[in-house]
C-alpha cells in the first residue's frame, strides 16, 4: 500500500488539497496522511464550505501541525512521497531553508533528505524575484514544482474541471491512477 502525505498550508487554493484527499479516498491501495496547517484550517472557511473536521475525516491518518514527533517526521517511517497543495510562500521558504519549525515543513524536509518525491503546488501570483528564487532553490533540492495551472485543451466547463485536472496531473507524478482527467492524444484531448 502506498503512503502519501498531503500537506495543506495557508495559501489560497486549499481546495486543491481537499480534492486530493477526495480522490485518494477512492483509491484502495493508497493511505493518505494529512497535515493541515492552522492557516489552512482558517482558509477553508474563507474559500470553501468545508469544515476542518470534515477534511480531516477524508484522510486515513491525520497529524497536528505542531506534532514534530509524529511518524512522518522521521525518515524511518517510509512514505511514497508528499504533495503540498496549496503551498504558501512561507512554507516554501521554510522548506528551502530547512527551517522545520512545524510538522508540515519537517515532513517535506524528510522527503527531500531521503530522496522521496516532494511535489509543491505553489499558489501565488504575481511572483516577485524572491518567490522565483525560492521555487528555483526548491527545484534544485529535488522538489517538483507543479503550480495549479488549467489545461485549456481539456476544455473545462467548470471550476471543478480545472481543479481536477491539476490534481490528476500531480497524482500522475506519484504513480496514482487518475482516470478522471482528459489526456492529450494525437492532436486532441480525450
Amino acid at each position: 500500500m502506498k503512503k502519501i502525505i498531503v500537506g495543506i498550508s495557508g495559501a489560497s487554493g486549499v481546495i486543491y488539497g481537499v480534492r486530493l484527499l477526495e480522490k485518494l479516498r477512492q483509491v484502495d491501495e493508497v493511505e493518505a496522511h494529512l497535515i493541515l496547517s492552522t492557516t489552512a484550517s482558517m482558509n477553508l472557511s474563507f474559500e470553501t464550505d468545508w469544515k476542518a473536521a470534515d477534511v480531516i475525516a477524508l484522510a486515513d491518518v491525520h497529524y497536528k501541525v505542531g506534532d514534530i514527533a509524529a511518524a512522518v517526521s522521521s525518515g524511518s517511517f517510509k512514505t511514497d512521497g508528499m504533495i503540498i497543495a496549496a503551498c504558501s510562500m512561507k512554507t516554501l521558504s521554510g522548506i528551502v531553508h530547512s527551517y522545520a519549525d512545524n510538522l508540515l515543513i519537517r515532513a517535506a524536509d524528510v522527503c527531500l533528505k531521503d530522496r522521496r518525491p516532494l511535489i509543491l503546488m505553489p499558489r501565488e501570483s504575481p511572483l516577485h524575484l524572491g518567490h522565483c528564487k525560492l521555487l528555483y532553490e526548491a527545484a534544485q533540492l529535488g522538489a517538483v514544482i507543479a503550480p495549479p495551472m488549467p489545461a485549456m485543451y481539456a476544455r473545462p466547463n467548470t471550476v471543478d474541471d480545472i481543479i481536477d485536472h491539476s490534481v490528476g496531473r500531480v497524482l500522475d507524478l506519484l504513480g496514482v491512477e487518475s482516470d478522471f482527467i482528459s489526456r492529450w492524444r494525437d492532436g486532441e484531448s480525450q
